[in-house]
Formats: C-alpha cells, sequence, structure tokens
C-alpha cells in the first residue's frame, strides 16, 4: 500500500474512531477489509481472510458487524460522506468556479482534476467502483453528498456557453452524461492500460483528441 493511501485510510480511521469509540481490533478489521476488498472485490472477499489479516478471529468480525455487507458499508459510506465529497467539492470547486473563455479550458481542467484525484484514492474508488453498481445505499450517499452538488454546478456553466451560442442545443444535462461518459472512458483507458509499462500510450495526445472529439460533438464554434 501506498504511503498516500495509508494517509487517506488513516484519516478515514481517525474519523471514524473519533465519531465511534472504535476499539484497536475494529480498527485492525476495517484496515484489513479495505485491503481485501479492493485487492478482491466485496464478492469474492471472505471474512476469514480479513480476519486473518487484521490479526483476530473471525468471530471478533461479526461481534462489531452482523454481516460483510454491514462492514463494507461501514467503509464505504462513511469514505463517501467524509473524505470522496469534501476532496471532490474542494478540489472540483475550484474548477467549477474558474471563469473560462471556452468550454474546451473547462474539459482540460476536469481531466487535470479527475487524474490528480484518482492518483490520490486508487483503493477507495476501485470498492465504489466495484460495489456502487450493486448496492442501493452507497449509490444514495453518491447521489446526496456528491452527484447533486457536482451536476447542479456544471449545469449554470453549460448553460453559459449555450447562452452564448458556443454549443448546440441540448439539455444541459445530455450535454454533461455525454461529456462525463467521455472523460470516464479517457480515464479509464489511462489508468488501466495507459499506465503500463509496455503501453503505447502519448498521454498529451489521447488528452487532446478526448476533448476535441467532445467539442466537435457540441458543435462548438469559436
Amino acid at each position: 500500500m501506498t504511503e498516500t493511501m495509508e494517509q487517506w485510510m488513516e484519516e478515514l480511521l481517525k474519523s471514524e474512531a473519533a465519531s465511534e469509540k472504535m476499539t484497536e481490533k475494529q480498527t485492525k478489521i476495517l484496515a484489513s477489509a479495505i485491503e481485501v476488498f479492493a485487492e478482491k472485490g466485496y464478492a469474492a472477499s471472505s471474512t476469514s481472510e480479513i480476519a486473518q489479516r487484521a490479526g483476530v478471529a473471525e468471530g471478533t468480525i461479526f461481534r462489531h458487524y452482523k454481516t460483510k455487507k454491514e462492514l463494507l458499508l461501514s467503509i464505504v459510506a462513511p469514505a463517501i460522506t467524509k473524505l470522496i465529497a469534501p476532496f471532490v467539492l474542494r478540489g472540483f470547486g475550484k474548477v467549477l468556479d474558474s471563469n473560462y473563455e471556452s468550454f474546451d479550458q473547462v474539459l482540460r481542467a476536469m481531466i487535470e482534476n479527475r487524474i490528480e484525484f484518482i492518483a490520490k484514492h486508487r483503493s477507495i474508488l476501485k470498492i465504489l467502483l466495484q460495489e456502487i453498481p450493486f448496492h442501493t445505499e452507497l449509490q444514495v450517499h453518491l447521489q446526496k453528498d456528491i452527484l447533486a452538488k457536482v451536476l447542479e454546478r456544471l449545469e449554470k456553466i453549460v448553460i453559459k456557453f449555450q447562452a452564448q451560442g458556443q454549443m448546440v442545443d441540448l439539455p444541459s444535462m445530455t450535454i454533461i452524461r455525454l461529456c462525463i461518459s467521455t472523460i470516464m472512458g479517457y480515464i479509464a483507458v489511462r489508468t488501466i492500460y495507459g499506465e503500463r509499462e509496455d503501453a503505447v500510450w502519448d498521454d498529451a495526445r489521447e488528452r487532446e483528441e478526448t476533448i476535441t472529439f467532445i467539442m466537435r460533438g457540441l458543435g462548438y464554434s469559436s
């Protein structure tokens, strides 16, 4: 585990310990669960392996958490509320609050911000991406704590450039969805393939081509 990951994990565990007065064993269980869930995914993880890594009996886990799902939610829900959401809104807020002359500048800033975010929170994001589609509780946290606030601010930016005649007349949320899905596609391939040592990947070119593709689709006129 990298130094950065240890830092965010310590922040989460410290926050939870302060609010719920966790025991040392409970802290070890959560730390081990984060590692195992990130490595194997929720479905393939076992409480016996989590217990082994934590150095506790498996029964100890069930004294604190009734089910494996409760253990998952005790990690991810606080991570979204206390770590991910503040970081997203603080870091992304700087992007959204800046004054841009064209929408391609917005896209470029969004991409750079998200790449930095992923580098700092790779493990917890891996758990989120793996598990959010299958757990309604996590979807609710994500929608309430992050998406609603970010989308509202993005919509204002899109409406502004539409009013200036710089992009096609589509519903603003449709434009946002198309932009986000394209950017996330670039970031996903960059993360999975582009960072490999044997990858043939020109990141600067891929980034600019992604932005150009979006802008053409939006009917951008300079």
